[in-house]
């Protein structure tokens, strides 16, 4: 049977209304195609710009190895001056990725090339949005953002394969406990389901998104990207309206992940192989009681 997978909603251009009501209340996903006609970072955002822009800035680079328990999440496999990053992606396939760099702090003349979406929701959190670049075959492992926003993920100068799965499927995708990331020991992609029986079955959407298409992931959405070519994506984050979502999201930034760095701190491996098994344990749970209903 496998994993359950259907291609999620795409459309040119969409009105306020229709977004609201058919997206963004009901929290389902949607690909926007020509959201970013109007963006003059549609034709300006090469490679070449970037490099001029922000090229000799020291960036932190991270790879697909599975988490250090002995390190923060988000602890760096190497360091390279961005230029020099931006000629490697262009050249060969690497698993090298960057996030938390954000070229627009470096070069604030980037704030004029985008547009928010403020014509479809309000809420916009970042004063700097997010920029995220990847080699070819590069891949962002399976996890929901801390913070619970709602998330438009605008892709650049290539091809994304995009996989998302809803909240109610945290405990089938071996979410570790404390934490907003799966266990990473399968394959998204072509799970083992006897070693890991309850991805079986699971249902999610998925996508191939190209040059100036706009994915809206809606909060909590769980997602994996993997980089088809060497390109980069740009994330705008919005709140949800519910008072409840931003209670969580403020739980997770501070109880959660104070009390989680501090565990893996003092007690590393044991206390990483403790969420692991917890993860596990919950996954067959939910799958035994067929779960979600």
């Amino acid at each position: 049977m496998g994993m359950k997978l259907t291609t999620i909603d795409s459309i040119d251009h969409i009105g306020k209304d229709d977004f609201i009501n058919n997206y963004l209340n009901p929290r389902k996903p949607l690909i926007i195609r020509k959201a970013t006609e109007m963006w003059p970072a549609l034709q300006k955002w090469t490679f070449e710009y970037l490099k001029e822009v922000v090229g000799d800035k020291m960036v932190p680079l991270y790879d697909s190895s599975k988490a250090d328990p002995s390190k923060p999440i988000n602890a760096a496999a190497a360091e390279m001056k961005f230029g020099d990053y931006i000629d490697l992606i262009q050249k060969e396939p690497t698993d090298l990725r960057i996030f938390l760099f954000d070229p627009i702090k470096h070069a604030p003349k980037l704030l004029d090339d985008y547009r928010s979406s403020s014509d479809l929701t309000g809420g916009f959190l970042d004063k700097y949005p997010n920029m995220f670049f990847g080699g070819a075959g590069s891949v962002t492992f399976l996890h929901y953002d801390i913070d619970l926003a709602h998330i438009f993920h605008t892709h650049f100068l290539g091809r994304k394969h995009v996989i998302l799965f809803d909240q109610k499927w945290s405990d089938r995708l071996y979410c570790i406990p404390f934490a907003t990331y799966a266990l990473e020991d399968y394959d998204i992609e072509k799970p083992d389901f006897k070693k890991f029986p309850a991805l079986e079955g699971i249902e999610g959407q998925e996508a191939f998104l190209e040059h100036g298409d706009t994915l809206f992931m809606p909060t909590g959405y769980w997602h994996w990207m993997k980089y088809l070519d060497g390109s980069f994506s740009l994330s705008l984050r919005a709140w949800d309206k519910s008072w409840a979502i931003k209670a969580k999201s403020l739980y997770n930034l501070t109880i959660q992940r104070k009390f989680d760095d501090l565990m893996k701190k003092n007690f590393k491996k044991k206390y990483m192989g403790w969420k692991e098994e917890l993860a596990i344990k919950r996954a067959n749970k939910a799958l035994l009681e067929n779960e979600p209903a």
